[in-house]
């Protein structure tokens, strides 16, 4: 089986080659880039299964090569940032990012990060994902929620009869909206079930997917429930 492939963007060269070891020993591929500008490269040529970027690199900085990666694809991104501050958090989410990590980082947290990003999308390290489609498997048919469809068995959804260009984060998130139509699902619920975290994830993560998937499918199709979390309105 092919080993997973990890685009590594960070412009501290010791940190760059300590993590590139670190991973490379637990099984993956790495291509580790020093700027953004390079990293765009690699990642046109290379096509790799998920990306980490450093927010603050030279020539492209992590949030814009993340929406430039989220133009042309759905492949995973971690975004790594030196500080938990909001607004590096919420930047790096609102361009496309599925998920991030604080340095400094313990190098088995980050794989075990990677891990779940990867199951999330289909294939386990050491696999390779194809086309990055999303793993969940509910039973099938077409479900329909006012202007909304979500096809189960197709892994999309539609709008007004409109194809909704989601990532497969955002249609994880929807499936499980749509499974339980009016039942208020909690942030650490979602973070369980969608991001698989066990570890007790940061739920700024699950307050932005929410509005990137809000401003697709419809601003009032999620409503917010405050104190407890998010319902699909039937």
């Amino acid at each position: 089986m092919a080993e997973t492939h990890v685009l590594f963007v960070e412009d501290d060269d010791v940190i760059r080659e300590a993590t590139q070891l670190a991973l490379e020993r637990d099984g993956f591929a790495v291509t580790a880039m020093p700027d953004g500008l390079s990293g765009l490269e690699a990642f046109r040529s290379d096509r790799p299964d998920i990306a980490l970027l450093d927010v603050m690199v030279p020539g492209l900085d992590g949030v814009s090569l993340c929406r430039r990666i989220r133009d042309e694809s759905t492949v995973p991104v971690i975004m790594l940032s030196a500080r938990a501050d909001a607004i590096d958090v919420v930047l790096g989410l609102e361009a496309g990012a599925d998920d991030y990590v604080t340095k400094p980082f313990d190098g088995a947290v980050l794989v075990a990060r990677i891990r779940a990003v990867l199951r999330r999308f289909g294939h386990a390290s050491g696999g390779r994902p194809g086309s990055g489609e999303p793993a969940a498997q509910p039973v099938g048919g077409v479900l329909v929620f006012g202007d909304l469809e979500v096809d189960t068995d197709g892994m999309e959804a539609r709008r007004d009869g409109r194809h909704v260009a989601l990532t497969p984060t955002e249609m994880r998130l929807l499936l499980e909206f749509s499974a339980a139509p009016g039942t208020v699902l909690s942030r650490d619920k979602l973070l369980e079930r969608v991001w698989d975290c066990g570890w007790g994830g940061d739920t700024r993560v699950v307050d932005v997917h929410v509005q990137r998937l809000r401003t697709k499918i419809g601003q009032d199709r999620i409503e917010t429930v405050r104190g407890f979390g998010y319902k699909l309105r039937p």
